[in-house]
């Protein structure tokens, strides 16, 4: 099984990925993230290098679910995917992937108000990251569109980290 948790970048879904692999037995975190770096340090660059992100290369997509595959098939058990998603074509291309694998996937969204997105990512560098700031709006525009009906909602608002966790944790388990 994969534990996608899916939101815009800096609503935890690092942290809470790191808590709900503890949480789930027999389970491991694969940052999708990886695959994207991979393809980035490729020399000369993949065509597109100028884009502001990994995902829009057609080769990222097919390799997260690969890899997904491939490591549930050698080692069993659960992969908490903390990863965005939020281009609804990339999702429906990871997920359909992971289906054709007969891989179920509990799609997970944390999910806050833009000012409290917006206060945690400037307080959690010394300077605000430009790129979580400018996801903000493509991801509440995911989220009332397409994203929110396609996953399990958890508004970490007012949710710690580990108090996430255990809400995924808990759900994965009923």
């Amino acid at each position: 099984m994969i534990v996608w948790l899916n939101g815009t970048h800096g609503a935890g879904k690092t942290t809470t990925g790191a808590l709900v692999r503890r949480l789930i037995p027999d389970s491991r975190v694969f940052d999708a993230e990886k695959v994207g770096e991979t393809l980035m340090d490729i020399t000369p660059a993949l065509p597109g290098a100028g884009v502001d992100n990994f995902q829009h290369w057609p080769p990222w997509r097919p390799l997260v679910v690969e890899t997904a595959h491939r490591v549930l098939a050698y080692a069993g058990g659960t992969l908490v995917m903390p990863m965005t998603v939020l281009v609804e074509r990339y999702w429906r291309e990871i997920s359909s992937g992971l289906a054709r694998h007969a891989i179920p996937v509990r799609h997970f969204v944390l999910h806050a108000d833009q000012d409290t997105l917006r206060r945690r990512i400037e307080a959690a560098d010394p300077v605000p990251s430009p790129f979580r700031i400018a996801h903000l709006e493509p991801y509440a525009q995911a989220a009332r569109t397409w994203l929110h009906a396609e996953a399990e909602v958890v508004d970490t608002t007012h949710l710690t980290p580990a108090q996430a966790a255990g809400r995924i944790a808990e759900a994965v388990q009923r």
